[in-house]
């Protein structure tokens, strides 16, 4: 069985888990998310702690049920506590505005780009430098951090674009005559 899968998952306090047939859902103070439940896992909820097993002895299914303990795992961290994800906007004259559900960028082109954030995601600016993309879906805002940062990617030479907060874009060297 699959060391990942072994692990049961604490239900923390106002999370609640409804297991259906084919579907759990995991509902908490930051939303609610559904997932399928693939049909080589079983699920059971005892005592405030989910565990999964392989419905059968099969690779795939030992597998899955890892698998399907981290999502599951990710859902009720999500519902709970929220995901973010940190950008930073690097180069003279790169800005940022979150206006509502849109996220407003002036990265060098000759147009402003927005972005329309997805239900369930929130985006702030803490200055015109940062972007802060929060949600309880960690797949959605991972997505749509990959997205705004695809905008501008930071170029080798300058660095210039946008980058996550953690990253380290290492630099080329320059042409030398």
């Amino acid at each position: 069985m699959s060391r990942v899968g072994k692990m049961p998952i604490a239900v923390p306090k106002g999370v609640d888990v409804a297991i259906n047939a084919d579907q759990i859902s995991v509902k908490g103070s930051l939303g609610t998310l559904v997932r399928p439940v693939n049909r080589l896992v079983s699920v059971k909820n005892e005592d405030g702690k989910l565990s999964f097993a392989p419905a059968d002895e099969s690779a795939a299914a030992n597998a899955m049920s890892g698998t399907m303990r981290a999502l599951v795992a990710n859902m009720v961290n999500g519902v709970s506590k929220g995901f973010e994800r940190k950008l930073t906007l690097v180069g003279v004259g790169f800005r940022a505005q979150a206006q509502g559900a849109k996220l407003n960028l002036q990265v060098g082109f000759s147009h402003p780009v927005v972005k329309d954030m997805p239900a369930g995601i929130k985006v702030e600016c803490p200055t015109q430098t940062e972007i802060v993309i929060k949600g309880s879906d960690r797949q959605v805002v991972g997505q749509i951090a990959a997205e705004v940062r695809a905008i501008r990617p930071p170029e080798p030479y300058k660095g210039k674009g946008i980058r996550y907060a953690e990253e380290k874009v290492s630099l080329k060297e320059t042409k030398k005559k």
